[in-house]
């Protein structure tokens, strides 16, 4: 049994909040309209009957909302097996519950942003029957982790159109512009070309030393900086469609050339991508996967002459956790419905979270299993609470360049992120971005893309180390 909770925009005036439903219940019935409850009865036989309880609207309605759909409409509309009104609910579930053992509620906590999904009050005449507040919710959290082929498709379609709109983005920025242009060049493409009306999540357009703020962009810091020739550009955007949403990371430099510094460091992230696309299929833990991204960023912080590497091996070095100072956050998180989907940590206890730099962001520690899609978003920062963090500590500071480092204070960094479909053999990537630094510069001097025909070609797809 589910409810519904909006959180208001506004609320002392008349103004229409857009209404976005709740994950659960779209995943189940995939409602569009606020003010539904929904129920599956386990039948004695093995059958389950579906049922949705829709509002009984005023006639009034229709005047401002238009035609009121009935039970009929909406039965047929999503495919369950009887629709009642809310105000029947009692009536209809109160014999069902009393035939069967218990009342299985939706409640528990998301272990990625530690929130617990709201337990709803009970229908008076509902609320004596015996409930069971703990079976469901880790049932239906770790069923939205492996996707359906419908789901696949979904999620193909919304991480295709992202880059596009991304693409579109990349070559309309220009030193001089405004940060917030090319969030809105972003919105404008897939809104005007796909259908999205909305993002899957608030756009990050960080030019120059902004990339430096991994969760720029955000209320407080509006995507308002200027653009200047020689930045480094890090947007970070994706759209939303059929409540489905895109995660996608592109960096480019702001004149459509990189310097030899930023080559440097948007290699070693693309090698992180690329050493974690070798390693991703069933059975891989996403753990390992982490490390071995830290590891090719390390590699590129060496080539930099940042990083001194002395007597250690690149592995131990990433054991000291000395790369987390470049990538303090984790390197991916499931995504779908949610932007940072739910099952990262599923009760139970063989996956745990991780302590330290990094690896306590990392938003799932679990083995790759067939279908579970994931971003993986490796980034190198240049961060200066990061640096001073490193430069006060007396062990990891001998393994670094103190005058180099510091001499990179403020160029912000690099990040590459894309959606990414584990298979029964490896994985596939769905994200459809020039990656090479050849691409990249070749895409923003206004060169073709894609191109090949292949619109969802393979993780490691012709070119993709064109570097």
């Amino acid at each position: 049994m589910f409810t519904l909770y909006m959180y208001l925009r506004r609320y002392d005036t008349d103004h229409e909040n857009l209404f976005r439903q709740e994950s659960y219940f779209h995943y189940l019935f995939g409602v569009k309209e606020p003010g539904f409850w929904g129920s599956i009865t386990l039948n004695a036989d093995g059958t389950t009957t579906t049922t949705l309880f829709c509002p009984r609207l005023p006639a009034e309605y229709a005047v401002w909302m238009g035609k009121i759909l009935t039970p009929a409409d909406i039965k047929d509309i999503h495919d369950v097996d009887e629709v009642f009104y809310v105000d029947e609910m009692e009536a209809t579930l109160e014999p069902r519950v009393t035939a069967a053992s218990s009342l299985l509620l939706m409640t528990g906590t998301n272990t990625d942003s530690s929130s617990t999904y709201p337990l709803p009050a009970l229908p008076p005449t509902l609320s004596p029957l015996p409930t069971d507040t703990t079976t469901l919710f880790p049932l239906l959290q770790n069923c939205r982790v492996y996707k359906s082929p419908e789901e696949l498709s979904l999620m193909k379609h919304v991480s295709k159109l992202s880059s596009l709109s991304h693409i579109y983005t990349m070559r309309e920025c220009k030193p001089g512009m405004m940060e917030y242009q090319l969030e809105s060049l972003f919105n404008h493409h897939s809104y005007y070309n796909f259908g999205c009306r909305v993002a899957g999540y608030t756009g990050i357009c960080a030019c120059g030393p902004n990339p430096a703020v991994l969760h720029y962009g955000h209320a407080g810091a509006p995507n308002d900086g200027v653009i200047k020739d020689g930045d480094m550009c890090m947007l970070d955007m994706g759209s939303e469609y059929c409540c489905y949403g895109a995660d996608i990371s592109c960096s480019f430099p702001a004149n459509g050339k990189f310097t030899a510094d930023q080559k440097v460091v948007y290699k070693a992230v693309l090698a992180a991508q690329v050493a974690v696309y070798d390693m991703l299929k069933p059975g891989t833990n996403y753990l390992d996967c982490h490390k071995a991204a830290e590891g090719e960023i390390l590699k590129g912080l060496i080539e930099l002459g940042v990083v001194v590497q002395k007597d250690k091996t690149v592995k131990e070095l990433v054991d000291m956790r000395l790369a987390a100072h470049w990538m303090p956050h984790g390197l991916g998180h499931f995504i779908g419905i949610d932007t940072h989907d739910v099952g990262g940590y599923p009760d139970g206890g063989k996956y745990q979270r991780q302590t330290g730099i990094g690896l306590k962001s990392l938003r799932t520690a679990r083995d790759m299993e067939e279908n579970m899609v994931l971003t993986v978003e490796p980034g190198c920062y240049f961060i200066d609470h990061m640096i001073d963090k490193l430069l006060a500590d007396d062990e990891l500071k001998q393994y670094v360049n103190v005058d180099r480092l510091n001499g990179l204070r403020g160029t912000g960094g690099v990040r590459l992120e894309d959606v990414v479909a584990v298979t029964a053999t490896g994985c596939v990537n769905y994200t459809l971005a020039p990656r090479g630094v050849d691409e990249v510069e070749m895409v923003m001097g206004g060169g073709k893309w894609p191109p090949v025909k292949d619109n969802h070609p393979e993780c490691r797809r012709e070119g993709l180390l064109n570097m």
